[in-house]
């Protein structure tokens, strides 16, 4: 279905009635407008592009603010696209806000996690450290990384150190906690990808 893009703004914790804290994350999403609609006639399947974040125009391409000047949208930095099952309700340069979301739904949250540089298996794996004792050589090594002279290669796939994190990545069934329409405001229950002011996308 239709989703929304926004900005990660923070975490913060909710006290209900009981006292119970809950830990949230503060995102900021939308309004965003709806700059292309794709049907399955023309473009083989039903989707909505949406636009996000207004920029000025002189940071966008010319090919940009071309495919922008057809559904007279302004100049928006992000554009992503979401497929839905029909396209009949939609119209272009609708205002998409968080009124998508109701408290108490739950939805997905996707964007870039935080990059954590090149690090060793131990981090990036939870493989095992060797025994930290006076004669132990091995501490943090990735140990053996194959059998012998049979197979004589190392298998594809095989787990080493390497960059961590920067990825693209989703967490699924975050539970909407709050919704402030006028500052366009969602509040969900749990952690997101990303720092703060990370592009989020929410569906």
């Amino acid at each position: 279905g239709l989703g929304i893009l926004g900005t990660k703004l923070g975490m913060t914790q909710i006290f209900d009635e009981s006292g119970f804290a809950t830990p949230v994350t503060v995102i900021k999403a939308g309004p965003c407008v709806i700059t292309q609609i794709k049907n399955s006639e023309k473009e083989g399947y039903n989707a909505i592009q949406i636009g996000y974040s207004q920029v000025a125009s002189k940071n966008l391409t010319k090919p940009e603010l071309g495919h922008l000047q057809k559904s007279e949208s302004p100049p928006l930095k992000y554009l992503k696209e979401y497929k839905v099952s029909s396209v009949d309700d939609f119209k272009l340069s609708d205002k998409v806000t968080v009124n998508l979301f109701e408290v108490g739904q739950t939805v997905s949250v996707s964007g870039k996690s935080i990059g954590k540089g090149f690090q060793g298996t131990i981090k990036k794996y939870n493989f095992t450290r060797g025994p930290m004792a006076h004669g132990s050589k091995n501490h943090r090594e990735p140990g053996s990384i194959g059998q012998g002279s049979t197979p004589g290669r190392v298998f594809p796939g095989k787990k080493m150190a390497g960059r961590l994190g920067g990825k693209q990545t989703m967490i699924k069934n975050l539970k909407v906690v709050h919704v402030n329409t006028e500052n366009s405001l969602l509040v969900v229950k749990g952690t997101v990808p990303g720092k703060t002011g990370n592009l989020l996308s929410i569906k």
